[in-house]
């Protein structure tokens, strides 16, 4: 019988890790095998993930689900890592929701395995560059934006290198506003301000 477990982590309190809870449990994982950690992805010292992972090194017939790929980790070798040590150390499957390809449990010969690395090399890499190339491209939006004359208020207040994350978080009712505005230390209209200007960016 396979022992499944649920792994979410949101990067706050204020975050809301109901979306992927709901996909846990239509998946089949028991309430009492879902676990929550609501900390930053930046490394692995997260008690939840820690106790999972314990969990795992002392059962068998095991499966790991998570939402989505970048669970795992913020960047290529992070993920490439802890696919590794989950699949092979812990003999552990992983069943990733949002990308149903990388569900292990249907690759068990040597060609579905080969398979099944290749695509999630990919992924990772896309995840690590989709990251970098974040900054790059709003760097370039507002070049461009400042190119036909748009002002981004004070010169002195400068966007905060977390604003697209959080913001991104706020869009997708993760988090309130208030929580977004707090985390990066913004006044309301300072933020709405930023708001502004950052989705006439988007739009350029």
């Amino acid at each position: 019988m396979e022992n499944i477990y649920g792994y979410a982590r949101v990067s706050t309190k204020d975050q809301n890790e109901n979306r992927q809870i709901e996909a846990f449990k239509e998946f089949g994982v028991p309430d009492n095998n879902i676990f929550i950690d609501k900390k930053s992805g930046k490394d692995f010292d997260r008690e939840k993930y820690k106790l999972v992972k314990m969990l795992l090194s002392r059962t068998k017939n095991n499966v790991l689900v998570i939402k989505s790929i970048d669970r795992l980790g913020r960047n290529y070798k992070q993920i490439q890592e802890e696919w590794r040590e989950i699949t092979q150390d812990l003999k552990t499957d992983i069943v990733v929701l949002d990308m149903p390809m990388l569900d292990t449990r249907q690759y068990k010969d040597t060609m579905g395995t080969f398979i099944a690395d290749l695509v999630l090399q990919v992924l990772s890499f896309m995840a690590e560059q989709e990251r970098k190339n974040i900054k790059s491209r709003q760097a370039e939006g507002i070049a461009a934006a400042k190119g036909k004359g748009k002002k981004f208020g004070r010169p002195k207040i400068e966007l905060p290198e977390s604003f697209e994350e959080e913001y991104s978080l706020w869009k997708a009712g993760e988090q309130t506003a208030k929580a977004t505005m707090e985390k990066m230390g913004l006044k309301r209209g300072k933020f709405y301000m930023f708001v502004k200007d950052f989705e006439n960016v988007k739009a350029v």
